[in-house]
């Protein structure tokens, strides 16, 4: 059984630190190209800018969301999201980010027993597990190929455990179909699934666990609005669930989490259902393309992902090739030592456009040739 206070979880480095990064490299932000975080590159959509310039017209005396109080039930902002996915508001809960989401759930399921986490998986999971002393196992995942079916068969398992799934799968962007993952609906006490990526995949709704909600009160899901819609910066996410363990999870946390102008921008972006599509259209225009790129580059080697990223393998350390991107290209890669289970040898890249793909490549020929 793992200890999470002697992981080291806590100093796992994220992608996104783009101020930090330009402070340390001695350049202004605009002048680095961050495929560290799996943002989308264009946008946000014409919806987002919309609300931000009301917000700031709105004149003396009207509503305002920067000025007001947000509603502390959101109700409008989980009306829009429960109309997105045919769902009642009630099993909706809107939160700061998924982080924030990912520590409620956390404490639901510190209180069931032990935690499997997949391996390689995403470091966010045993931080928030740290927050109630919870317990966790490494479950080790084959990179590439179905969901393993031995999880299925409960392996000694008991019914109190946990369970965490991130669909599509950080950091390969393995995407597991929905009949591998139902199984595990009736092995562990508590299924919590991360579908941060899922809208932005092509297809990948038909692999989402939304639809057995209404008959797995033990099913939680978790969905990011940031990356989709390119507003990182508002942090916003949304938890869907049975209605009493959000009700819980409510009176659990601080009032306002969600500040006015990111409920008043998820209200009006939720449902852009063209906004989505064309973020489709992109994953799958750019990811086969580079990773096709990538995989004519000496020394590299792309899984197969159907996210807006890819994993890449080296024959040896990539820790030096990404200093060099960083400080002569300008370039941020992912560290993936923070990826149990991965180590040196590995980067994670964020899609871009042509552009900022074509930019990549030509500096990962310069820095492989030296």
């Amino acid at each position: 059984m793992r200890d999470p206070s002697t992981t080291g979880e806590t100093e796992a480095r994220h992608g996104g630190n783009l101020v930090a990064s330009a402070r340390r490299l001695g350049c202004r932000p605009e002048q680095l190209l961050d495929a560290s975080a799996s943002l989308v590159p264009f946008g946000p959509p014409a919806s987002v800018r919309r609300v931000m310039h009301q917000a700031l017209r709105a004149r003396p005396g009207r509503p305002s969301p920067l000025r007001d109080y947000p509603d502390r039930s959101y109700q409008q902002l989980r009306e829009a999201i429960a109309a997105a996915h045919g769902l009642d508001p009630a099993a909706v809960l809107p939160g700061n980010g998924a982080a924030e989401l990912f520590t409620w759930a956390a404490r639901d399921a510190a209180a069931a027993g032990t935690s499997w986490l997949p391996m390689p998986g995403f470091a966010d999971y045993p931080r928030a597990l740290a927050c109630w002393s919870g317990s966790w196992h490494p479950l080790p995942l084959p990179l590439g190929g179905p969901f393993p079916a031995s999880v299925e068969g409960g392996g000694g398992r008991d019914a109190d455990d946990a369970i965490w799934i991130t669909n599509p799968h950080n950091p390969t962007g393995q995407l597991w179909s929905r009949s591998s993952l139902e199984p595990l609906l009736e092995r562990f006490a508590l299924v919590i699934v991360d579908e941060a990526f899922l809208p932005l995949v092509p297809g990948g709704e038909a692999d989402s666990l939304i639809p057995l909600l209404a008959d797995h009160a033990n099913l939680i899901v978790i969905r990011s609005l940031t990356k989709l819609f390119a507003i990182a910066g508002l942090r916003l996410g949304y938890a869907l669930a049975a209605p009493e363990r959000l009700h819980r999870w409510a009176a659990w946390r601080d009032p306002w989490p969600v500040n006015g102008l990111a409920a008043a921008v998820g209200e009006a972006v939720v449902g852009d259902r063209r906004w989505q599509e064309r973020v489709r259209r992109w994953v799958a225009a750019e990811g086969p393309w580079l990773e096709g790129q990538l995989s004519g580059l000496g020394g590299l080697r792309p899984l197969p992902s159907a996210a807006n990223f890819l994993l890449v393998q080296g024959e040896g350390s990539l820790l030096g090739l990404r200093e060099r991107l960083e400080s002569r290209q300008r370039i941020l890669l992912r560290d993936c030592r923070s990826f149990e289970g991965l180590g040196e040898s590995w980067l994670r890249i964020g899609l871009q456009d042509r552009r900022g793909n074509q930019r990549i490549l030509r500096a990962l020929r310069a820095e492989l040739s030296r």
